[in-house]
């Protein structure tokens, strides 16, 4: 007798239900595709220091001022097995889409990340944003095969199923960016001694300031200022990155969509005496597990107070207080551009190592598409 046939997998793609709590009997494919999103995450990097908790995504999903949030997941038999989210900017001259692709290793190949891939483009298309971009993780091993980005800076594996994938779907890698790790257990010597020498290049004219949020009244508009210039004065590459307008109520939002997350932040700032300006700061971030790894969220010194070594005083003004704050925490995890070689060379310096890569990928629709 010849040997049962397997079953022919039966695919659907389907809305994502955002859950008004996570015990909502509707919770199940919110929860599926954070779990999803964890996996993956560790599957590709090797590591589990960008995993994320239910209610910190739920928060982030819930928070829709400022964003829209859309989602699909897949069903294959019934059972959840991949899941794309999708960020769509509320600026009003907005043209981009952003997208994370799902998808359990086990199952990629079967179809599930096209059918996933060709929602999310749908959509994009549909709301008319004409570029889609997404990113990819992978780790830090020297690949026997590599493509560089349009930058020419940095470098990710040719071989990685996700490499392969968007390159065939029609993607171009922009950037690349070097995930780093500062061990928060060991010494802080390098640490005090870098911020010594910096505050000293800072001068009389700054003075440092922390908080965790809510954020002063009195830094409101300085920091949403601040805030802003992350999306024009960070180095992205060739990815489209949409100007944002802040004011002092979307930081409110922002602080209060943080709570909602249950994420302590500690933000450290530096500001400019004469004008009471914000014009550097540093985000160190965790949620309620405390032993789990921080993420570090922004860092920005604005263009016209650069050169004054202020990105170093507000990094390890921030290390020296979070060790006071979340002693619990083993270590920092923070992204940056291979480009942002000024950037680099402070992590390096207080000594951040490298764990993964993730490779920003662009697609622009064509004519007629």
């Amino acid at each position: 007798m010849n040997p049962p046939s397997a079953p022919e997998t039966h695919l659907v793609i389907e809305p994502l239900v955002v859950p008004r709590s996570l015990d909502d009997p509707d919770a199940q494919p919110f929860l599926a595709m954070v779990r999803l999103d964890n996996e993956v995450c560790r599957h590709d990097t090797g590591h589990s220091d960008l995993d994320r908790d239910p209610a910190e995504a739920l928060g982030f999903w819930q928070a829709d001022d400022d964003w829209l949030h859309v989602g699909f997941v897949a069903r294959a038999n019934g059972a959840i097995v991949g899941a794309v989210s999708m960020l769509f900017s509320r600026e009003p001259d907005a043209t981009s889409a952003e997208f994370d692709l799902m998808v359990d290793p086990g199952r990629w190949g079967e179809g599930v990340e096209d059918a996933l891939l060709g929602a999310a483009c749908a959509e994009a298309w549909r709301r008319g944003r004409t570029v889609v971009q997404t990113w990819t993780l992978h780790r830090p091993d020297p690949p026997a095969r590599s493509i560089a980005p349009a930058t020419g800076r940095g470098r990710i594996p040719a071989d990685d199923r996700q490499t392969r994938f968007l390159t065939d779907a029609g993607f171009s890698l922009e950037q690349v960016e070097r995930t780093s790790s500062f061990d928060l257990t060991g010494s802080f010597d390098r640490v005090e001694q870098l911020l010594a020498a910096a505050r000293e290049r800072m001068g009389e004219g700054y003075r440092v300031v922390g908080w965790s949020p809510p954020t002063p009244e009195r830094y409101l508009d300085s920091f949403a200022h601040a805030i802003s210039r992350m999306s024009t004065d960070a180095p992205a590459g060739g990815m489209v990155v949409e100007e944002e307008t802040w004011d002092a109520d979307r930081v409110r939002r922002r602080d209060e969509r943080l709570a909602a997350q249950h994420l302590f932040v500690s933000l450290v700032a530096v500001e400019h005496i004469a004008t009471g300006e914000i014009v550097a700061f540093n985000e160190l971030v965790i949620g309620d597990d405390r032993t789990a790894a921080t993420q570090q969220y922004g860092t920005l010194v604005l263009r016209e107070h650069r050169g004054r070594r202020l990105g170093t005083v507000v990094k390890c003004e921030n290390l020296l207080r979070w060790r006071t704050l979340v002693p619990q925490s083993p270590r920092v995890a923070t992204f940056n551009a291979e480009e942002n070689r000024h950037m680099l060379d402070i992590n390096e310096a207080i000594g951040f190592v490298p764990i993964s890569y993730a490779g920003a990928w662009k697609k622009v629709r064509e004519a007629g598409g």
